[in-house]
């Protein structure tokens, strides 16, 4: 078996003396694994690092196996994240929730957000073209990424209507056990126990900072619902720090 494509590296880890095992995340093919033999090397673990893009030929005797790659960087990004804190941890926030899905399934568009983001290529996710380039702007993109991310899981919300009467207008909370969206006259008897919606979640208006709060903590309640406790596991560190250092409050 052989295929080649070209990747986004969402993770390297150490395998033996001298090998390392890539994880990226390639058109058409999803979150792929592969062995690099001698990946330790200094040549070779210079490029192979969190956030690159490399051309990736990746061989195996049966589909189902490790399999190796041979790899040829393409775009060398960890340079230029490892001088600035916010992409480094933009990266490695990205990457852990890459990692969250399933092997060899296909995410094509989550991908290219993906790379968009890391790029700081606003022109393609942002309607807000004075915000492209500041935290607001990248901070209401990260939260519908996470978003777009429950979704691709298989646990998206439904933010079309409210879950009480029907109503499509005036969609202001949401519910944070069935993740339906709530109206504001609906939610007033409960709306101490239900989940603020921003606006900029269902409408292409601005976000504020307090927008941005609430958005992480809405796509946060959902991830760690759906996610992170079945697995097991915590949120990653770098969240909360992207989360106080977009939304204003570091």
């Amino acid at each position: 078996m052989e295929w080649s494509g070209e990747g986004l590296i969402i993770g390297v880890r150490r395998h033996g003396e001298s090998a390392v095992i890539v994880e990226a995340m390639v058109p058409g093919r999803g979150r792929c694994l592969g062995l690099i033999r001698g990946g330790r090397s200094p040549k070779q673990a210079a490029s192979l690092q969190l956030g690159n893009s490399a051309q990736l030929v990746w061989r195996a005797r049966l589909e189902d196996h490790l399999g190796t790659f041979v790899a040829e960087v393409t775009r060398m990004r960890a340079a230029e994240l490892m001088a600035d804190r916010q992409k480094l941890y933009l990266i490695q926030l990205l990457a852990d929730h890459l990692r969250l899905l399933p092997e060899r399934d296909p995410h094509d568009e989550l991908l290219a957000v993906s790379i968009a983001l890391i790029d700081g290529d606003w022109t393609k996710l942002s309607a807000e073209p004075g915000l492209r380039s500041n935290s607001r702007s990248l901070g209401a993109e990260l939260a519908r990424f996470e978003m777009f991310l429950l979704e691709e899981l298989g646990f998206g919300l439904d933010l079309q209507s409210c879950a009480v009467t029907g109503v499509q207008d005036n969609l202001t909370f949401v519910s944070p056990k069935s993740g339906r969206a709530v109206s504001t006259e609906a939610a007033e008897p409960y709306r101490d126990r239900l989940l603020r919606l921003p606006q900029f979640l269902v409408d292409d208006v601005p976000a504020s900072l307090a927008d941005i709060g609430d958005a992480f903590a809405l796509t946060g309640h959902f991830l760690d619902r759906h996610i992170w406790t079945p697995r097991q596991s915590r949120p990653p560190e770098t969240r909360d720090w992207l989360i106080r250092h977009l939304a204003g409050t570091e």
